[in-house]
């Protein structure tokens, strides 16, 4: 429901347009099937009222339940008195004709008299049409909370507001979309999210003029500081935990209704490979797994590289021991390495793309039984050696470490400029690539925040979060790039002066 529903109200507005009536405004919405137009006689009163409501965006319980028999059986003369007799349904008056339109499209039921051709009464009977709430799917944890964000973003806004339940927590409502008129929400806890970041995300979503916003992934390219960069730059989630404790942090959340993802922000790269399940395992483990990750990471961009630039370049590194094994499993290889790797690469890609696009069953069938069959028959066929099968496998395996999907995909992105930049110019082609991607990453913001923090600018208080992660105990202060007005979580605890009585 709308937030301009929130009170009951009569409003009271000037017709926009003088040369357009309410009659033509409804025999332009009749030329759809679904909109329907009545007339109704009162019993008490006998006064004449016409109806008007789109049947698929309207309850039909709260029309025949709660509006029709206070409208044929009640006791009323006027549009005023309408606003009364239906206490439990939210009722406005107005003659605003743009205002008549934006109402039924939001599930509206239109009365009018036939005196009156000017001024309506609009009575909110909208369906809530949308999935249950389910389980995490993408961002699945076996220890914490399960509930997953939906489509609806009332229903999203309930599950944030029931982990936060502060006075301060802020919603703002836009609505954009030239076409659409998606509903959008910024929220942010008042007193503690930094204002600038407030203001820098409020400017550029009320400054969107495209014509669709049909997923929350619409605004987040419009929004992004860098739009060409591959690295995502507002973190996506569909965990309303995560939303909450970002919130806390001083960030800000952005739900988009029809999205089951929200966005949020600032953000920075060590925030991709970071879990929320993370913080509920024990501090060591939770470290553990964040350098595996990052370990993973490297190893899935640079592992196939390494390989061809050693074997085109650089052969006299290769250990003697490993030197026979490499040459006994390329040995009726009639490709160069550059080729046997990118068939390779693009295989594993057309395997991913096409478990991802089929239906579950089918795609997990086609992803094992495909990798399986591939892989055997491109070996047995002398088309690629076995040590860059491993290789390829393990850097595919690595990719999906992270637990954000977004970030798998840049990852699985880089891996083929490094590729080729490793054929042309061998190591150093991969350290001059390396050092390209490093200086964007350091270039890059996210909402005017820089991008790489806490590596750079170097903050050494943020260090405890990032590629590891430290204790809760010690985690006093909130993250520094934030600037968030209350920078401190909460009193750090005192040491003992003094031995316990049973010490």
């Amino acid at each position: 429901m709308s937030l301009f529903f929130k009170k009951k109200q009569v409003i009271k507005a000037s017709n926009s347009n003088a040369q357009e009536s309410l009659s033509s405004l409804l025999t332009e919405l009749a030329k759809s099937s679904d909109f329907n137009q009545s007339k109704a006689t009162n019993q008490q009163t006998k006064m004449d009222f016409s109806i008007g409501f789109f049947s698929t965006l309207v309850d039909n319980r709260i029309l025949r339940e709660d509006i029709l028999p206070y409208l044929l059986e009640g006791d009323f003369s006027t549009l005023a008195d309408i606003n009364q007799l239906v206490p439990k349904m939210q009722c406005i008056i107005t003659s605003d004709l743009t205002e008549m339109e934006r109402c039924l499209l939001e599930g509206c039921v239109l009365i009018r008299f036939d005196d009156e051709e000017k001024k309506a009464a609009l009575i909110t009977a909208r369906a809530e049409i949308g999935r249950n709430i389910t389980e995490l799917e993408i961002e699945y944890t076996v220890d914490g909370p399960k509930t997953a964000f939906v489509e609806s973003i009332d229903q999203n806004l309930n599950l944030v507001r029931s982990r936060i339940p502060l006075k301060e927590l802020v919603v703002e409502e836009h609505i954009i979309g030239t076409l659409t008129k998606t509903r959008i929400v910024i929220m942010y806890i008042e007193g503690m999210t930094n204002t600038e970041i407030v203001d820098t995300l409020t400017q550029r979503i009320t400054g969107i003029t495209f014509d669709q916003i049909l997923d929350s992934s619409f605004i987040e390219e419009l929004i992004s500081d860098n739009y060409h960069s591959p690295f995502p730059q507002l973190m996506n989630t569909e965990n309303p935990a995560k939303v909450a404790a970002s919130l806390c942090e001083g960030k800000v959340a952005v739900l988009v209704n029809g999205s089951p993802f929200a966005l949020l922000g600032p953000t920075n790269i060590f925030s991709f490979f970071n879990s929320f399940e993370d913080y509920l395992n024990n501090w060591y483990l939770s470290s553990f797994i964040r350098l595996l990750r990052t370990v993973g990471v490297i190893f899935s961009v640079l592992a196939t590289p390494i390989y061809v630039a050693i074997l085109t370049y650089h052969p006299e590194i290769i250990p003697k021991d490993l030197m026979a094994t490499l040459i006994s499993s390329r040995e009726n290889v009639p490709f160069p390495p550059i080729i046997e790797a990118f068939f390779l690469e693009l295989a594993i890609e057309l395997l991913r793309e096409a478990g991802a696009r089929l239906p579950t069953k089918v795609g997990q069938t086609i992803g094992i039984v495909g990798g399986i069959v591939l892989g055997t028959a491109v070996v047995d066929a002398g088309l690629t050696s076995n040590v860059l099968l491993i290789f390829v496998s393990i850097g595919a395996l690595a990719a999906f470490t992270t637990p954000v999907y977004k970030i798998s995909n840049t990852i699985r992105l880089l891996r083929f400029p490094f590729l080729f930049v490793a054929h042309l110019w061998g190591l150093l082609g991969i350290n001059l690539c390396a050092y390209f991607v490093l200086t964007h990453l350091i270039r890059l913001t996210s909402l005017d925040r820089p991008y790489l923090e806490p590596i750079y600018p170097p903050r050494l208080s943020d260090l405890k979060d990032s590629i590891i992660r430290g204790p809760l105990i010690k985690q006093t202060m909130r993250p520094g790039f934030l600037h968030s007005q209350q920078p401190l979580r909460f009193q750090p605890k005192q040491k003992k002066k003094s031995k316990d009585i049973d010490e």
